[in-house]
């Protein structure tokens, strides 16, 4: 056996929670759907098929072209990436791996027939379900937010694509002198150290092209989320005068024409860009098949060991359309790890295998503080088995002593190799 083959084997071995005697006995022709080909639902797909040694048909539904990645795509409003270098064809996982991957949107689910429904009307069936569809921007929890954004006058970005070059041309246009305004919704949302990475690689662009320019953190939480006293010292140190933080700012109206963001108690802020980002909640395909039965009908409960949907049998929800367990980040490196625990669970429950008690996850986020230096935040997470829930390894992961240009470096090849693990 070549010695990448043997360590495939062995690492899906691992994932299934099996010893090196296993032996597979999936039914004929079992089929595993999967809405969404992000960093959860790509990693699922590829790994569905790795770990049962291509023996289970694999449909990938997803109606982009090509995957965009979140992560690094501030770099690309801070100017030093493009949008193509964020971007991954998804041939890689036909070619390689043997997916079927369907370019429309699921439209409809039905968990009783065991079907998808897509956009252009065909149907498909399925013995095993993963939805993995990201998050939809609450656009109303903002007063005058959706038009804006339907004009295209405020954007989010929150969906790294058109919106992400979109806002790189309102900043590129934005006088020298200008104020640009992020907002920031209340916890849980899409990638927790996300809008300060993105106030900082923009506050450096400014202070090389724009330097007389601000930047205006307006957070509804009470303080920074995620690194904060890391990027607080940058703040301070780097971007003295040019970035100011601002807690407990919940914006509630947006008024695109006059430029101002409004609070629900705190004055009036003017910008000439307003980036709002609103409160989010899961994807629109798990809220129609009533998937999102979690905190107020926001996010999706699953089984953790399996991530098997606690509202519908045989579906299985990742990333960041869930309602996560203690300390874990709604982040592309988790959705990935989910994706890799779901693949095995699956593969476990078509075999008549007994299905991994003790699954385990890592998590690793790099924050750019500049088009070059970085700062992260890792960890590892175990399932514990009788509280039926994920906790944090004591002692693991950390974060950094403060912003480098080798963890630059680390970021980048992160980057390189996550994306070649959830698409090539």
């Amino acid at each position: 056996m070549q010695r990448r083959s043997f360590l495939q084997s062995s690492a899906a071995l691992s994932l299934l929670g099996l010893g090196a005697c296993a032996t597979t006995s999936i039914p004929a022709k079992a089929r595993v759907v999967v809405i969404g080909g992000g960093y959860g639902g790509a990693t699922a797909a590829k790994y569905v098929r790795l770990l049962s040694d291509h023996k289970i048909d694999v449909v990938l539904i997803e109606p982009q072209a090509a995957f965009v990645s979140c992560p690094i795509s501030n770099l690309v409003l801070g100017g030093s990436k493009q949008i193509g270098d964020i971007t991954t064809s998804y041939t890689g996982l036909s070619r390689n791996h043997g997916v079927t991957v369907v370019r429309d949107m699921a439209r409809a689910i039905d968990t009783a027939k065991k079907t998808v429904t897509l956009g252009g009307g065909a149907t498909i069936a399925y013995d095993k379900l993963v939805v993995s569809p990201g998050v939809d921007l609450m656009y109303g929890s903002i007063e005058g937010l959706q038009q804006a954004q339907a004009a295209g006058q405020i954007l989010q970005a929150w969906k790294a694509g058109p919106e992400t070059v979109a806002l790189r041309r309102q900043l590129e246009a934005m006088p020298d002198g200008g104020v640009y305004a992020i907002t920031i919704p209340e916890a849980p949302y899409r990638c927790p150290p996300g809008p300060y990475e993105r106030a900082s690689v923009i506050a450096g662009y400014f202070k090389a092209a724009k330097p007389r320019s601000k930047v205006l953190i307006l957070d509804a939480n009470p303080d920074v989320t995620s690194k904060g006293p890391l990027f607080k010292k940058v703040w301070a140190e780097q971007y003295k005068g040019i970035i100011e933080y601002r807690g407990q700012h919940k914006a509630t109206v947006v008024d695109a024409r006059a430029g101002v963001i409004k609070f629900d108690v705190q004055d009036d802020v003017k910008a000439n860009v307003i980036n709002a980002l609103p409160s989010m909640r899961a994807g629109a395909i798990a809220v129609q098949t009533g998937l999102n039965n979690m905190a107020n009908n926001r996010w999706c409960g699953v089984n953790y060991q399996t991530f098997e949907s606690t509202a519908a049998k045989d579906v299985f929800v990742l990333g960041d359309s869930i309602q996560i367990a203690p300390a874990m980040p709604k982040s592309g490196h988790m959705a990935n790890n989910h994706g890799k625990v779901a693949a095995a669970a699956i593969v476990a429950q078509l075999s008549g295998w007994e299905v991994n008690p003790a699954p385990m996850l890592t998590n690793t986020c790099y924050s750019f503080v500049d088009n070059t230096n970085v700062i992260h935040v890792a960890s590892v997470h175990e399932y514990v088995a009788a509280e039926k829930t994920f906790k944090t390894v004591a002692g693991s992961g950390g974060v950094s002593a403060g912003p480098t240009a080798q963890e630059g470096v680390y970021a980048m090849n992160w980057a390189s190799n996550i994306w070649a693990d959830t698409l090539i």
